[in-house]
């Protein structure tokens, strides 16, 4: 039995079927069984899974905190996917201490997205957006005044917005050495270029660069309706699943979608774009064959059935080995930046540290706590964790 949260999704039904057909060729005998959960309740509902210590063989994870909280429920793959390790990327999100416990199927970042309608407008040029951040500030008053367009469209009802926010902004803003360092947790909270993270998220609500209510916009998907209808000339998107490109081309066009890379705030600092392995599948303990269960997991990681997912649901598959850059001049600017890119920063963080900074996030937003205060809570859970 596979858990997930995606094979109920009509775009992933050629991936699903692919994948079946691989894993029949190798096990003929053996049926697989999908449930989607549904996503707002799929880690409790894994929680009370891994508490029962039964459940579903393989598992579907987002990289980063979510499948580092729960290793000790898995079977580290390390032997059975040895044979996939040139072919695909993005391994580190699933990985702890050097074991690996999930097959990466996508890559998912954190780019931002702009409308180049809206730069022509305003009479900007869409193929030079800023590079710095003053300029950005600048050329968004002029989209607002010529076009009534925010800058951003946000949405941080969920607490999201600020994950988004600190990933896809951090390479302008932090030096190489900080950027390192916090991916390889030595984080310190109290460095002035971390403050001005979060001091440009409040700046950004104080000088309503943002659409109006954000604290109350769902990300998914009003935020991203906003900038789909040109209500928001920005938006720090996904590069697969939804609030990505293959959605925002269907309203506006391959042509018209850009992707920026983050204004420069530091001088010195060098953008890149943040990437890791997006959702991949693990083995559940439990399993009464992991042979089988990882057998499924590369089946479900094939070449074949990755570029069905890529075709249909447009997701940047995990496997090199695809040619993505036909899809339109925005995903060639993305596969470009893979290999100069860097781990988001907000997969790096626990699911508690995740959780606090987006309460923190929503009050900076209304004015009930300060960036010193914010620094100090989360260097506290950041030491926990």
């Amino acid at each position: 039995m596979v858990w997930d949260w995606k094979s109920g999704e009509p775009a992933a039904a050629a991936y699903i079927e692919k994948a079946k057909a691989d894993f029949a060729k190798k096990h003929p005998d053996v049926t697989v069984e999908f449930v989607a959960q549904p996503f707002d309740q799929y880690y409790t509902l894994l929680g009370a899974a891994i508490q029962a210590g039964k459940g579903p063989d393989v598992v579907l994870f987002n990289g980063g905190g979510q499948i580092r909280d729960r290793v000790s429920a898995l079977v580290p793959l390390d032997g059975y996917v040895a044979e996939d390790r040139q072919r695909l990327a993005g391994w580190e999100a699933f990985t702890a201490a050097d074991k690996t416990y999930a097959s990466p199927v996508t890559l998912q970042g954190h780019p931002i997205y702009y409308n180049k309608s809206l730069y022509e407008k305003a009479g900007l040029d869409p193929a030079k957006p800023a590079g710095g951040w003053d300029e950005f500030v600048a050329n968004c008053a002029t989209i607002t005044s010529k076009t009534g367009a925010k800058c951003f469209a946000l949405g941080n009802k969920e607490g999201y917005g600020i994950q988004f926010w600190l990933s896809g902004l951090a390479s302008g803003v932090l030096t190489t050495a900080e950027y390192d360092a916090w991916i390889a947790g030595k984080r310190d909270w109290n460095s002035p270029n971390v403050k001005r993270i979060f001091q440009l998220w409040k700046e950004a609500g104080d000088k309503k660069l943002n659409n109006d209510g954000a604290n109350s916009t769902a990300m998914f998907n009003d935020s991203f309706a906003l900038f789909q209808s040109g209500k928001a000339a920005h938006v720090i998107g996904l590069m697969s699943d939804v609030g990505h490109w293959k959605d925002f081309n269907e309203f506006l066009t391959p042509e018209k979608l850009g992707v920026m890379s983050a204004p420069v705030v530091t001088a010195g600092t060098t953008p890149s774009l943040p990437y890791d392995g997006g959702i991949g599948y693990g083995v559940a303990k439990w399993t009464k064959d992991p042979k089988v269960a990882a057998d499924l997991v590369r089946s479900l990681t094939s070449t074949d059935a990755l570029k069905a997912f890529f075709a249909d649901a447009g997701a940047i598959a995990a496997d090199t080995t695809i040619d993505a850059t036909q899809a339109g001049p925005a995903v060639g600017t993305m596969i470009s930046g893979l290999k100069s890119g860097k781990p988001a920063l907000h997969v790096a963080l626990s699911s508690e540290a995740l959780d606090l900074m987006g309460r923190l996030s929503q009050q900076l937003l209304s004015g009930s706590v300060s960036v010193d205060e914010v620094a100090k809570q989360m260097a506290a859970v950041d030491k926990a964790g």
